[in-house]
């Protein structure tokens, strides 16, 4: 049976949490034919950080960043393999590799200079993993995955080379018992470029190597027991789904559900892997699944909630009616800037769109438009889907809040709101 393991930040996020995670795969049976790793804790997020004071004017905060996320990493090594380790050696040569990196694209393109540092993080964290899988007698062979995940050079969100990503996870060959311990997150060009497959990329990655190694199962390790029908965090009384189909859980991740990346179970569905969700705070939890058939979860309704939106009116100037032609003129615009639609209407002499804030991105399309195009603009706003919605539940959570933009078909409604107006814990009627 080939199995294969997908471990996210939080199960990997200090040395006692890589220790529990050397004991559940060596607890395991049988073991799992490769293993999928993110990058430690809250790593991501710093080195974004240090990516934009790398590129700044303090070079001070550049090195107090740079400086932080090696002792957090040297720390982990230090309490679990001691002073002077030789795995603390790769990490400081990594960290001087991303400092060296830093001045070289300092002027690159944003995008290109953002792979180069942000996919470090899985290089530190799964070197930390296999040096830890080994040292407690689960033999572990680290494996690059710039060398198996084969992309276009579209950074920040690149296309995979299907073809050549198969031929190379093909390639790979196994001694016994070994098991495969690869990064999420990363691929890179034909010409080895490092690249980034979208923020939370590392569960796509899993889903390609199931696919490629034709496994029998493929198992996230969250912390949480499973899928729910809405974030735990922001509802009181999110409830576990033990069962849903490839279908309605594309449905749920698209309009934002946080558990599953978007682009992850197409892989799945095409070669019918089941997808099993755990808790590796909890392992004897029950799990949720995805696969083929359908469960309670496509039946019952289910919340997304998207914070920090924009809306935008677009109309044109000489008040020409909203065609398909300029739809197409203006959507291309947005996706070209890897800017998705989260909500989409059009009338007569406007295009409506709402999307993610994201200033880097979206300063460019509105300017770019400026020329033959009006745009108004809010901020500041939430947008709530709500999956095989009834009447009544609608009516409940509209109460108390100014509806500024709606859209609704028989399994989906969108309601857009004043972020002013929601709280920051949800309930859902009973």
């Amino acid at each position: 049976m080939t199995r294969i393991f997908k471990f996210g930040g939080a199960s990997i996020r200090d040395a006692d949490a890589i220790r529990h995670l050397g004991d559940l795969i060596a607890g395991e049976a049988p073991k799992p034919q490769a293993i999928v790793v993110s990058a430690m804790g809250n790593t991501t997020n710093a080195l974004e950080a240090l990516l934009g004071s790398a590129r700044g004017d303090d070079p001070a905060d550049y090195r107090q960043r740079l400086a932080a996320i090696r002792d957090d990493h040297l720390a982990v090594a230090e309490a679990m393999f001691g002073p002077g380790s030789s795995v603390a050696d790769e990490l400081a040569q990594r960290l001087a590799e991303l400092d060296a990196a830093h001045r070289a694209h300092r002027q690159a393109p944003y995008p290109f200079h953002y792979d180069q540092t942000v996919g470090m993080g899985e290089l530190l964290s799964t070197a930390l993993v296999a040096a830890w899988l080994n040292e407690i007698g689960v033999a572990t062979r680290w494996c690059d995955a710039r060398t198996l995940i084969i992309t276009d050079d579209r950074h920040q969100a690149a296309n995979i080379d299907w073809a050549a990503t198969q031929e190379r996870i093909a390639s790979l060959t196994q001694a016994g018992d070994e098991v495969l311990l690869t990064q999420g997150f990363i691929g890179a060009t034909a010409g080895g470029a490092m690249t980034t497959l979208g923020r939370e990329g590392s569960d796509f990655s899993a889903a390609i190597l199931a696919e490629a190694l034709d496994a029998d199962e493929l198992t996230f390790w969250k912390d949480v027991p499973g899928l729910y029908n809405a974030d735990p965090r922001r509802f009181a009384n999110a409830r576990q789904m033990a069962q849903l189909s490839y279908e309605e859980a594309l449905e749920q991740t698209w309009h934002g559900a946080k558990v599953i990346h978007p682009r992850t179970l197409a892989p799945l569905q095409r070669r019918g892997i089941p997808l099993t969700v755990r808790s590796f705070l909890e392992p004897d939890a029950p799990p949720s699944i995805i696969g083929p058939e359908p469960g309670e979860g496509d039946r019952q309704p289910a919340f997304m909630l998207r914070d920090d939106q924009v809306l935008l009116d677009i109309s044109i100037r000489d008040g020409s009616f909203v065609d398909e032609a300029l739809m197409a003129e203006v959507l291309t615009r947005f996706a070209e800037a890897g800017l998705h639609a989260n909500l989409l209407d059009v009338e007569a002499l406007r295009l409506r769109l709402v999307v993610d804030h994201r200033p880097e991105r979206l300063a460019p399309v509105l300017e770019a438009l400026d020329e033959r195009f009006s745009v108004a603009r809010q901020d500041d706003l939430v947008l709530l889907t709500v999956r095989h919605p009834v009447d009544a539940l609608l009516a409940h959570l509209d109460a108390d809040r100014t509806r500024l933009v709606e859209r609704c078909n028989a399994t989906t409604a969108q309601r857009l709101y004043l972020a002013a107006e929601c709280p920051d814990t949800w309930q859902i009627p009973d």
